[in-house]
């Protein structure tokens, strides 16, 4: 039995998560995200189902030979030839661990057509058939909160008389509540004779948006492994949150005095390449890694960071792995905010010029959503004659099948013409290589972006590009009817906006942009 205090993590998201449709990860992926859970400390990684196919078995075989720390498991059905690839693949690792599972409900006893006494049979056989093969034997009651309690008591005694060290307890389609996850676990404990000698579990579906408070409410039962994955990917609406059950634990210790071996400093990095490697983007409200989570725009909120970050946050970004708060700027934003944003990017304005500023930023902001970096810049130096070092003079493009795009440009920069010809893998991409040939920038495309304003093929297009120079965030947006001759005038409005940065910024500043870009 683990320590009373100390709650496992199994995290499924090679497993369960890999399961959502579209999330399906490639070899190197699966080796790469089981490397950082390992690295993080997540107690035992169900690297996959062995039996499903060829490329699931040898993921799940080198995750097994290669994992340091972390317990390697592997899924299978309640048969001899799923339990036996299974052990074929974990049986390498340092800790290996064979999960097998049947459903018990009516509904699922009804799909292989067996009556109660026959899968009971069939738990005995299977759970007995594994440990023969592992120490470690993991069994799973699917839809175990749909199951009639005397039958969920006899297959859970069942399965510890056949040797199973963990028996864990599935919400498979998260249809529980709190207070019922807590007392389910509780009566089992109480209840079954060996219950005291193994290790309780919980595994909660989201369908109902409650999976992780019902995975902490089963730790207050008893439970001391919370089956989890990484952004609460998985079947359906998918899992508990590993993200969401460490922090919980680990900031209301008060009432939850439970404690993990994850690292949670390693969180935000993880999610960041879940999120890319199964395509699944993280929902900007997700709780801890969301790219909202950290950030304020409110007025009050801002003041209020500013003074104390504890009067609206209850953990420090660099907990999960950020390097700071982010305050947004947008129509909700107050003085305070401005203020510090303006210090940030090198202006030490007067109380009478901030109020000017503060005047034109409401107006701006109540007509876009977020105000960069680059539009404080401009608001500030509006009275300013800047004019733009780059000018887009004339732009011609020839495209089509079988051959290379190329862009004849001419651009005036800083008042003297220059013309060039550039190819690329497509119009605008050509468009750009002639802008990067007149003027070598540096910067990185973060954000290209095309939508249309009106319907029909002569609709004119909204084209907006997002630079990144050293932290430095540029926007720049154009409209036209030629989709390229849009994008090239954004790009290089884009430019014209980077190079006011560069000699904006404060002397030494890491300077960054206004908005949460990263996160998520």
């Amino acid at each position: 039995m683990t320590d009373n205090s100390r709650v496992l993590i199994f995290d499924t998201t090679l497993r369960d998560g890999e399961q959502s449709p579209g999330a399906t990860m490639t070899h190197e992926e699966k080796l790469e995200i089981a490397a950082m859970l390992d690295d993080m400390g997540v107690d035992i990684i169900e690297a996959g189902f062995p039996i499903a196919s060829e490329g699931d078995f040898r993921a799940v075989s080198e995750i097994a030979k290669m994992a340091q720390r972390a317990t390697i498991c592997g899924l299978s059905r309640a048969n001899f030839k799923d339990i036996d690839r299974c052990w074929e693949a974990v049986q390498h690792a340092r800790s290996p661990r064979i999960h097998t599972f049947i459903g018990t409900s009516p509904l699922h006893r009804a799909i292989p057509n067996l009556d109660m006494d026959q899968m009971a049979e069939r738990i005995h056989e299977t759970v007995t058939h594994a440990r023969n093969l592992c120490d470690n034997v993991q069994w799973s009651p699917m839809d175990a909160t749909r199951t009639e309690w005397d039958y969920l008591c006899r297959v859970v005694e069942i399965a510890i008389k056949a040797g199973a060290t963990t028996i864990n307890i599935p919400d498979t389609v998260g249809y529980t509540a709190p207070v019922e996850s807590a007392d389910l676990i509780r009566r089992l404990i109480e209840t079954v004779p060996g219950a005291d000698e193994v290790i309780f579990a919980t595994h909660c579906h989201n369908d109902l948006g409650m999976a992780t408070a019902n995975s902490l409410a089963a730790v207050a039962g008893g439970a001391r492994q919370i089956e989890c994955t990484i952004n609460g990917l998985g079947e359906r609406a998918g899992n508990t949150a590993l993200e969401e059950v460490v922090m919980a634990l680990k900031v209301r210790g008060d009432i939850m005095p439970w404690h993990t071996g994850v690292d949670t400093r390693k969180i935000m990095n993880i999610s960041r390449r879940v999120a890319t490697v199964s395509g699944f983007p993280v929902q900007f409200n997700k709780a801890i890694v969301g790219k909202n989570a950290f950030a304020h725009e409110s007025g009050i909120h801002q003041d209020g960071m500013l003074k104390n970050a504890e009067t609206f946050e209850i953990m420090r970004p660099e907990d999960v792995g950020l390097t700071a708060t982010s305050l947004v700027m947008g129509k909700h934003s107050g003085r305070a905010a401005l203020r510090s944003k303006l210090k940030e990017l090198g202006f030490e304005l007067a109380e009478n010029q901030l109020n000017d500023v503060f005047v034109r930023f409401k107006e701006l902001a109540d007509r876009k959503k977020e105000v960069y970096d680059e539009d404080l810049v401009a608001l500030v130096r509006q009275n300013e004659a800047v004019e733009d070092r780059l000018k887009l003079k004339s732009l011609r493009v020839s495209c089509g099948m079988g051959v290379k795009a190329e862009a004849e440009m001419t651009i005036e920069l800083d008042g003297t013409d220059q013309s060039v010809s550039a190819t690329g893998d497509g119009p605008v991409d050509a468009t750009f290589n002639a802008v990067k040939a007149i003027f070598d920038h540096g910067a990185r495309l973060q954000l290209y972006q095309v939508s249309a304003v009106t319907e029909g093929t002569d609709a004119q297009a909204t084209v907006s590009v997002r630079l990144e120079e050293a932290g430095r965030i540029a926007t720049g947006q154009s409209a036209d009817t030629d989709t390229v001759v849009a994008s090239a005038k954004a790009y290089v409005n884009a430019i014209n906006r980077l190079l006011v940065r560069r000699e904006k910024s404060a002397p030494g500043a890491d300077v960054k942009g206004v908005s949460y870009k990263d996160a998520g």
